[in-house]
């Protein structure tokens, strides 16, 4: 097992979208596959908007993680969140995640992002996963609304 990180680029888009499909469905979200599929090449074609990642095991893809940008005084300057980390279900528990985790924080700083973050519903068995990895619970409540 040798886990690996790299880039996205458009060439990958057949391999992510079912991977982002399962996602979307998995947490009750309700986007078409010709929006997701839009979005998806959009963030791809302007690294502007973040960075997305294809998680590999011995040169199989195996996984990615999307990372979109926005910036915050509070962390002087840009920041990014992980909206989506997905690992194939024959290789979950395996490291891959944690793999993911650590290699994205050296990529991130070379893009000028000086903080991460990311949501994920309490209940998620994953939570244990993101503290290994160093995140921790801060004291504010994401509140959202779709526009």
């Amino acid at each position: 097992m040798a886990f690996a990180l790299r880039p996205a680029t458009l060439a990958d888009v057949p391999a992510l979208l079912p991977r982002s499909r399962a996602l979307q469905d998995h947490e009750g979200i309700e986007i078409s596959d010709v929006a997701l599929e839009t979005a998806m090449r959009q963030m791809l074609a302007d690294p502007n908007l973040g960075c997305v990642f294809v998680i590999e095991d011995d040169g199989r893809d195996v996984g990615y993680a999307f990372l979109s940008y926005s910036f915050d005084l509070e962390f002087g300057g840009r920041e990014a969140w992980l909206t989506e980390l997905y690992i194939d279900d024959a290789v979950r528990g395996r490291g891959a995640g944690a793999f993911a985790l650590a290699a994205i924080e050296p990529e991130l700083r070379t893009r000028g992002v000086r903080a991460f973050h990311l949501q994920v519903r309490e209940e998620n068995p994953a939570v244990r996963l993101y503290e290994r990895a160093g995140m921790h619970r801060v004291p504010r409540l994401i509140m959202s609304k779709k526009i």
